[in-house]
């Protein structure tokens, strides 16, 4: 007897609860937004900021409290002290400063024996950035994302809607809105905010309905992601940036196998209404989400209980962009695509060729 986690015959009515769906993403989207534009926002680690971030161990218990009494001091401007590791032993100091490791390792330690003589403290770890090397980083990071999501929308219109030269047309506006944008001198983000709205825009003129419900559902993906940090007050590094094109990554996959699937059943049933159609692509693959959904977790779960305070913020990410990202293909790309009405390629797909078979009109 074979075992399934899912039935072979499941038929969930998704589409039927896409307004839950739109429900529960809109109120997750506002507190996102809320939460990084009114709340705690969105704190840039060292490898964006700049600054110094040290890793030390008291030996003895010390509550946080003490800790950053203690050590407010001349020698350690901008301090700002975060738990890390052992709870009440081990912290992470963020500061700014200009001199060489060399002389901020002194400047750390003394700062340590003047403020705690009877609870020796040992030094971890050091990084230092200087503030031109995190604006670069800056801008490349918020780059990246950009371009990922773009490529994905011109492959995502070749690909499903055989429209290479309306993907080609896609790119070559975005290329030129973001060069006059970028003439006014502008900044990287804001660049990157009016490329990615330019891009929703030219997707949903030329039709190209595949595309614009994919990125729709990456950057519903990415926002919930970045709301999470900014309520729990999680630095955005290089370790947050790699998790994000991770999960972009991630959910596309399994927005292309769903949507793999209603193609095929765009051409195998013509006869059936688009909500139906996508409602059992749905279903049919969805034994193969959960698997995958369920396995990726129990890695990023690992990583985000045993990992350490390293790779926290990398498996905090992870694990919350999986389970937004499986989501969002169930409740806002394929719903969207529904919304977005027939497009031509609906049109031809259905339109299944017909061949005379042998010996159907006599001998061959």
């Amino acid at each position: 007897m074979s075992f399934h986690f899912v039935k072979p015959d499941v038929n969930i009515n998704f589409i039927g609860r896409r307004k839950i769906g739109y429900t529960v993403f809109a109120v997750l989207i506002v507190l996102s937004l809320a939460s990084c534009i009114l709340g705690n926002g969105i704190s840039l680690g060292i490898d964006f900021a700049g600054g110094v971030n040290a890793q030390v161990r008291f030996e003895k218990f010390v509550d946080d409290e003490t800790l950053k009494k203690g050590l407010d001091l001349p020698e350690l401007p901008g301090l700002s002290v975060q738990r890390y590791g052992e709870v009440g032993r081990d912290y992470l100091l963020r500061f700014n400063s200009d001199n060489s490791p060399i002389e901020l390792r002194t400047r750390i330690e003394e700062s340590l024996v003047k403020a705690f003589p009877d609870n020796p403290a040992s030094m971890e770890r050091l990084e230092v950035v200087g503030p031109k090397v995190g604006k670069d980083l800056t801008e490349k990071g918020l780059s990246a994302i950009f371009y990922a999501i773009l490529t994905i929308a011109v492959y995502i219109s070749g690909r499903f809607e055989q429209r290479w030269m309306a993907a080609a047309a896609m790119a070559a506006c975005l290329w030129g809105a973001t060069y006059l944008v970028g003439l006014t001198g502008v900044s990287t983000g804001i660049l990157v905010c009016v490329a990615m709205a330019v891009t929703l825009g030219v997707c949903f003129f030329l039709r190209l309905n595949f595309a614009l419900a994919a990125t729709a559902s990456l950057l519903v993906t990415v926002a919930v992601a970045m709301g999470v940090l900014s309520v729990m007050q999680i630095d955005l590094d290089l370790n947050v940036l790699a998790a994000v094109l991770t999960i972009i990554g991630y959910a596309l996959n399994d927005t292309i196998i769903t949507f793999d699937r209603l193609r095929e059943n765009l051409r195998l049933h013509t006869d059936k209404p688009m909500a139906e159609l996508i409602n059992r692509s749905i279903n049919q693959t969805l034994a193969r989400t959960v698997l995958t959904c369920g396995t990726t977790l129990l890695a990023s779960v690992a990583l985000l209980v045993l990992g350490g305070g390293v790779i926290y913020s990398f498996a905090l990410t992870m694990t919350v962009g999986v389970v937004v990202g499986t989501f969002a293909t169930m409740f806002i790309s394929c719903p969207l695509l529904l919304a977005l009405g027939d497009t031509a390629f609906y049109v031809k797909a259905s339109q299944k060729e017909e061949y005379e078979k042998p010996g159907e009109h006599g001998m061959v």
